[in-house]
């Protein structure tokens, strides 16, 4: 009998404006390699559309998580970032079994992060740096990525280019300075924000 395996990884952790998405897709290691999924970050945005067209197509389960400002704000004051991500991965993992689970780690000690998810689902997971080595998480990466893409398209089309939505962008400095980004899109705990202010 043949494990089934599910991949877990996420897009958006570091910029200030947006969401953090966090994706799982489930599916066999073969046939997501032969399509060509790989760390997201290494594909252009058309490539990413595809694989994301076909990723949907062949997965046995996909399934993503969105993950608002506000909520991230909330847990970066209590230091708890990492386990926001681990909440989401677990409710990502009631929505998509499989046998065994690998995940990119957001943890230092990718180790600390997999058995923390191991003891709070009771699944086996696999916790790893640089997890887009395994198809799964390549392909979850893919997901994520598309997803948060498309909400901070919307974002743009709304309220005008405000750059990369990092905070080393300048041009994303300079938005956050001059109130022209919806107060609800941005993280306000991110310590850069509160720079920009004094």
């Amino acid at each position: 009998m043949t494990l089934s395996v599910g991949g877990i990884d996420e897009a958006g952790r570091g910029p200030v404006v947006g969401p953090l998405v966090l994706a799982i897709v489930v599916g066999d290691s073969e046939a997501l390699s032969k399509i060509g999924v790989r760390d997201s970050k290494s594909l252009s945005p058309r490539a990413r559309e595809v694989l994301y067209g076909k990723i949907l197509e062949m997965a046995v389960c996909v399934n993503y998580a969105v993950v608002e400002p506000y909520e991230i704000d909330l847990h970066v004051s209590r230091g708890m970032l990492n386990a926001l991500e681990m909440k989401y991965a677990a409710k990502l993992m009631e929505l998509c079994p499989a046998d065994l689970y690998y995940v990119d780690s957001p943890d230092v000690k990718a180790a600390r992060f997999g058995d923390g998810l191991s003891f709070l689902t009771g699944r086996r997971v696999v916790s790893l740096h640089k997890g887009e080595a395994v198809p799964q998480v390549a392909a979850a990466s893919i997901v994520a990525k598309v997803v948060r893409d498309r909400l901070v398209e919307m974002l743009r089309k709304e309220v005008g280019d405000f750059g990369s939505g990092y905070p080393s962008d300048r041009k994303t400095r300079e938005w956050l300075r001059a109130g022209r980004i919806p107060h609800e899109c941005v993280r306000w705990s991110w310590e850069t924000v509160g720079k920009l202010f004094k």
